[in-house]
């Protein structure tokens, strides 16, 4: 379900038809409370500015977790969540379930604000 919404070039959709991943399929540990998920390309700029901004948030908000997922070397993860750009963030909540994701380069504010679904 796309909500449509577009915020400063960056898309952002709801919940994931049930969608979970775990910390095997993802390659790192999850967050107690929540996991900010972000494929990356390595020459994409904004991926650059994306892992700073959700590295802030983790560190702010207690039992966040950040994980980086090199979309290149996971293409078979690309294609099964239907990744088509980088930087894409995927926001799960404590079960690894998509609560929100968004394509772009996000605010930290966003980011935040999206934390309070999975929350």
């Amino acid at each position: 379900m796309t909500t449509g919404l577009v915020v400063r070039s960056v898309r952002v959709r709801g919940r994931d038809d049930g969608e979970r991943l775990d910390a095997g399929r993802l390659g790192g540990e999850l967050g107690e409370r929540a996991t900010l998920v972000q494929f990356s390309s390595a020459f994409c700029a904004p991926c650059r500015a994306t892992r700073r901004v959700l590295k802030e948030v983790a560190a702010l908000v207690p039992g966040v977790a950040h994980v980086e997922i090199d979309a290149e070397a996971r293409l078979d993860l690309v294609r099964e969540l239907g990744v088509l750009r980088t930087p894409t963030v995927l926001v799960l909540d404590a079960d690894g379930r998509v609560v929100r994701r968004a394509a772009g380069q996000p605010r930290k504010a966003d980011v935040i604000a999206a934390l309070g679904e999975a929350l």
